[in-house]
């Protein structure tokens, strides 16, 4: 973002209309707020304001409710209808709780009497801008996670539709559930989608990553302890167990939970109740249990790492979430998720990839899955010195991966296909053109930029296929 550009962000963002009919007052709201760093326009009539905030963006806007002809409600109905709408406060002489009531029931932040203590206008104007910004970040946060996502989620390929489909039916149970996938696929994220699907939505979610907690400590974290039941325990504490009760238990890298601890959850699973380390009462909780790893569960259990009798009344239900190489078109809907969510936290425009960037990254392989995914868009975005990242931007081993120069989209799953199976360069072409089309949101033009191609010959490509 250019100099220019921000310090026009700046000034929008601290500009703020004076409505008031005394001149004297009007000079002096002017003048404290304008000592306070904003940007002050001043106008003593409400048909004044309505011309200013029909021709200029604010940011607050401080009315007083005595006006002549129409008075200060015109201005604040006014200003509630803008996109986005401005804080507002209301002055008046003349305060009473019916006028605040009345005041705040029709969208005003803030109502202070007169005579105004300056320091209390300060503080007022900071606190309402301070909540509106807090508020429009929420609303572009919810806009950006929520286009086309499930609880987080991002994609439309068919694995990731039928992993949609799978949770919002398994949700409807009480069933353990064990969820398996490769480290970086958003198996919490799963974890957390079945329990805001669930009749448990609204009631604890609790994670732990059994694989974080030394085995000594453990026991003590999941289950609690009484008072002076080892040392250092000078209290009772209450365990994710009873924590989660009436929600859900996450039990992240299952496949680390040490021999005993497994006996414990397994008996705990069986009769539901608790107790805590060094306690003699046992407590009922009512808690589903969804377990996670990425670790192959059979190899554990053949070693002998794994209880088979826990694995069973664990997969009551089994998710298996898919690679990131295995969702096809997904990367593009990611790739551009992830340059806009990064943008809106820097406050700047999103960054696009150059073709090669983009061809390169739809043929690597991605072994860190979304998280590798995610954070190398973080870097991308953040060291590119262009508006444009290219290949020379992504991470030596995604520029350096020799798949990169020779495998075949047409294989994501990365398993061996006979001759049959190969995509021909028309079909590869075809789904190509379809990822850069839903990647730019179909803008054509620039897509037929990405592609290095001309608009004509983008139509005409897209014709001949219909």
């Amino acid at each position: 973002m250019n100099d220019s550009l921000s310090a026009a962000l700046n000034e929008t963002r601290n500009a703020v209309l004076v409505v008031e009919d005394d001149s004297g007052h009007r000079e002096l709201l002017q003048e404290e707020l304008a000592e306070a760093g904003y940007s002050v326009s001043a106008v003593a009539t409400a048909e004044e304001a309505l011309t200013l905030l029909r021709e200029q963006t604010f940011s607050l806007v401080v009315s007083d409710l005595r006006l002549p002809g129409a008075d200060g409600f015109a201005v604040l109905e006014r200003s509630r209808a803008l996109v986005p709408a401005p804080g507002f406060i209301m002055l008046t002489g003349f305060g009473t709780i019916d006028q605040a009531v009345a005041a705040l029931k029709a969208g005003a932040d803030d109502f202070l009497t007169k005579p105004i203590d300056l320091e209390h206008l300060r503080i007022a104007a900071d606190r309402v801008l301070q909540t509106r910004r807090l508020r429009n970040e929420v609303q572009q946060y919810r806009q950006v996670l929520g286009d086309d996502g499930f609880h987080g989620m991002h994609g439309k390929s068919p694995a990731m539709l039928r992993l949609f489909d799978l949770i919002r039916r398994i949700a409807r149970s009480d069933g353990s559930v064990l969820i398996t996938g490769e480290s970086g696929t958003g198996k919490e994220l799963v974890a957390r989608a079945l329990h805001e699907e669930s009749p448990r939505a609204g009631k604890p979610f609790v994670a732990i990553n059994c694989a974080g907690i030394p085995e000594t400590l453990l026991e003590s974290e999941l289950l609690g302890h009484a008072a002076g039941a080892f040392s250092g325990a000078r209290g009772a504490r209450k365990g994710l167990f009873l924590e989660a009760d009436g929600g859900t238990l996450f039990l992240d890298e299952i496949g680390e939970m040490p021999a005993s601890m497994q006996t414990k959850l397994l008996r705990l699973l069986q009769d539901g109740r608790v107790r805590p380390v060094g306690s003699n009462e046992e407590v009922c909780t009512d808690v589903r249990i969804v377990a996670a790893t990425h670790r192959d569960i059979a190899d554990l259990m053949a070693e002998g790492g794994f209880r088979e009798d826990l694995f069973f009344r664990l997969e009551t239900f089994r998710i298996e979430v898919p690679p990131l190489r295995a969702r096809g078109e997904d990367l593009v809907q990611l790739l551009d998720f992830f340059l806009r969510r990064h943008a809106l936290s820097k406050g700047s425009s999103p960054r696009s990839l150059a073709p090669d960037a983009l061809r390169r990254l739809s043929r690597y392989r991605f072994p860190g899955n979304v998280r590798e995914l995610a954070a190398l868009v973080e870097r991308a975005a953040t060291l590119t010195r262009d508006d444009t990242i290219g290949i020379e931007d992504l991470p030596e081993r995604v520029r350096t991966d020799p798949s990169g120069d020779l495998e075949s989209v047409a294989d994501p799953a990365g398993g061996g296909l006979a001759e049959d199976e190969w995509e021909t360069l028309d079909e590869l072409e075809e789904r190509y053109i379809r990822q850069v089309l839903a990647f730019t949101g179909g803008n054509k033009q620039r897509a037929a930029r990405i592609l290095g191609i001309g608009r004509k010959t983008l139509y005409r490509k897209l014709a001949a296929r219909h």
